[in-house]
């Protein structure tokens, strides 16, 4: 890992993966279980092309570079698009990952049609209006629909994906319906989907999902519920091993 030197609301946070670390700004949106969760839940291939559509900090990219064979990752945020180049350099990987400023509402500008094997999005939740927006323009834009809406990444998802490809996604479990149907409309279909419990007995307030260009409706694969958090508030041991610890 290189040096580097923060600046003004930045810290350094340790990934426990492969040595790797990630410089964060705490006035913009820091990464969270969310993110970690999806990093892990499709099963990647050494020779597979992998996008991430809103890279934010680049923290996907960093946590499965050792899987696959190259990684684009497109943030809209320039702050946040400057930070994921620096987090790539700090951690020696330019010539796996490569960071692109970029609005991927116009993904035809950025990528050649179907040339990805796998794309993955932690994309805003919340339709604008619903919910208490934060204060901090980089965080209410990266849990609101301000500059992309669902209908927008599935979108650029299907433009990038190679027929056969998969679509790693995290979303909220009220909208699973509109998402089903929004990927439908897009030539995918689920196949394996896990909801996420904050702890027994509470219900989901995450889920994880993996679509299929191309496949035919039905055969999805439910799993069984992921618990964060046990009782004392401590985290679960499927957790603790997520991140490694």
């Amino acid at each position: 890992m290189r040096d580097v030197r923060l600046g003004e609301y930045e810290r350094l946070d340790d990934l426990m993966k492969s040595g790797r670390h990630i410089i964060q700004n705490t006035q913009e949106f820091c990464f969270s279980l969310d993110a970690v969760l999806l990093a892990h839940f499709l099963s990647l291939k050494s020779r597979q092309k992998v996008l991430e559509l809103g890279t934010g900090t680049g923290v996907i990219p960093l946590i499965i570079a050792d899987e696959v064979a190259r990684i684009d990752a497109v943030e809209l945020n320039p702050i946040m698009a400057e930070l994921a180049s620096r987090n790539v350099w700090m951690n020696e990987l330019e010539d796996k990952i490569f960071v692109q400023e970029g609005d991927y509402r116009s993904i035809r500008d950025l990528y050649k049609p179907e040339s990805f094997d796998v794309v993955l999005a932690n994309p805003p939740y919340r339709p604008v209006g619903e919910g208490q927006v934060n204060k901090l323009t980089g965080v209410a834009r990266a849990r609101h629909e301000f500059t992309a809406t669902l209908r927008d990444v599935v979108k650029a998802a299907r433009f990038a994906l190679r027929f056969g490809g998969h679509f790693g996604m995290v979303h909220l479990p009220e909208r699973l319906g509109e998402i089903i149907v929004t990927f439908h409309e897009h030539q995918m279909e689920i196949k394996r989907l896990q909801m996420v419990q904050p702890k027994t007995g509470k219900a989901p307030n995450m889920m994880i999902l993996e679509a299929v260009v191309g496949a035919s409706p039905g055969g999805l694969k439910v799993l069984p519920p992921l618990i964060v958090h046990k009782e004392d508030g401590s985290y679960t041991d499927e957790i603790l091993q997520i991140y490694g610890m």
